[in-house]
This record gives C-alpha cells, sequence and structure tokens, in this order.
C-alpha cells in the first residue's frame, strides 16, 4: 500500500447536534473525533483534522487541522476538497468525525478493492456511507469546480468521477453516526 494521509471530517456546523461541534461531543467521556482517531492513527501514515472552529482544541491531538478553503460550511465535500489540496499523498482516506466504531480495517478494505477507480467509499449491507472514502488527489481540481457551480451532492461528485461503493464485512454498528444528542445516549450501550 502506497502512503495514505487520512482526514476526519469536523468542520460542520452541527445543526443537528445542537449548533455543538461534533467532533467534540463527549462520547463515553471521549470526544467523539477522538473515537475516529484512535481507530484511524494505526491504518494510515497521517491524520488531519476538517475543522472550521475551535481548532485549538482539535490541534491538542497532534494532527494537523485544515479548515474549509471555502466559506459558509458549504459541506463535507469542502472538508474533502480542503484535504486534497492538503495532502501530500496520491491517495486520501476520509472519515466522519461522528463515526466512533469505524472498522479497524476500513482503510485497507478500500484500498483493497478500489481496482482502478479514482474514487470509493464504504456500503454497509444497509447503505452507502459516502463520507467514509477513499480518494485520489487529482480529483482535487474537479470537485473544486463541482462546488464552485454549487453543487454539495456527495454521492452525486463520487459517482460522477467514476467511484464505487466497496461493500465491508463489519455489521451495521460500525456505521452508525452520531448525529443528534438522542444517538448519544443510543450508542452507549
Amino acid at each position: 500500500m502506497t502512503a495514505l494521509i487520512c482526514v476526519i471530517l469536523a468542520g460542520g456546523q452541527g445543526r443537528r447536534m445542537g449548533g455543538q461541534d461534533k467532533g467534540l461531543v463527549l462520547f463515553n467521556g471521549i470526544p467523539l473525533y477522538q473515537h475516529v482517531l484512535q481507530r484511524l492513527r494505526s491504518q494510515v501514515d497521517i491524520v488531519m483534522i476538517s475543522a472550521n472552529r475551535n481548532i485549538d482544541r482539535y490541534q491538542v491531538s497532534g494532527c494537523t487541522v485544515i479548515p474549509d478553503t471555502l466559506p459558509d460550511y458549504p459541506g463535507p465535500l469542502a472538508g474533502m476538497l480542503s484535504g486534497l489540496l492538503a495532502a501530500k499523498t496520491d491517495w486520501v482516506v476520509f472519515c466522519s468525525c461522528d463515526t466512533p466504531f469505524v472498522p479497524v480495517d476500513f482503510v485497507a478494505q478500500l484500498w483493497q478493492q478500489r481496482e482502478k477507480a479514482p474514487a470509493v467509499w464504504a456500503r454497509s449491507t444497509e447503505r452507502d456511507h459516502p463520507a467514509l472514502a477513499l480518494l485520489h488527489c487529482s480529483l482535487a481540481k474537479p470537485l473544486a469546480d463541482y462546488l464552485q457551480r454549487g453543487e454539495r451532492r456527495l454521492m452525486w461528485f463520487l459517482r460522477e468521477q467514476g467511484g464505487h461503493a466497496v461493500t465491508l464485512s463489519q455489521n451495521e454498528t460500525a456505521f452508525r453516526n452520531v448525529n443528534t444528542p438522542d444517538n448519544l445516549e443510543d450508542k452507549l450501550t
């Protein structure tokens, strides 16, 4: 496998979390992003964090923190663009900060099943998870153009670029997102 950078996507507004910075919300006494960081550190060479607020709190992790290059929180694709532009590798892995049970072999599975696609994303038995993705850095320019046109649909972009889903072998728990305060309680069992 080639050198890989992972970008944890933590740049959203947290609307469904009452405006809280979702990556910093405590889950089992630990900020959500740190659960993801712990699972990804051994899978890649470098982990960076895409964040647009509380940057000093994310920097405590020792990771480089990169803000969106576009204003007004345009969504996960903006964090992906920032990650692709900041990367010094050909490939970048992305994972949302609210997926604390992301599989410990998530990166290897995407890498092994990418074939010749410039983008692949995780698929569980129930649905696609496009924010859990592996993208080639050559997608930075088409992504910038896509966002410049006002587009925000992640799956649409990945498919348009010739990407495909990779079905991962874990159960659905591995892909659960913590999106709301109620989800915090749901995930404790």
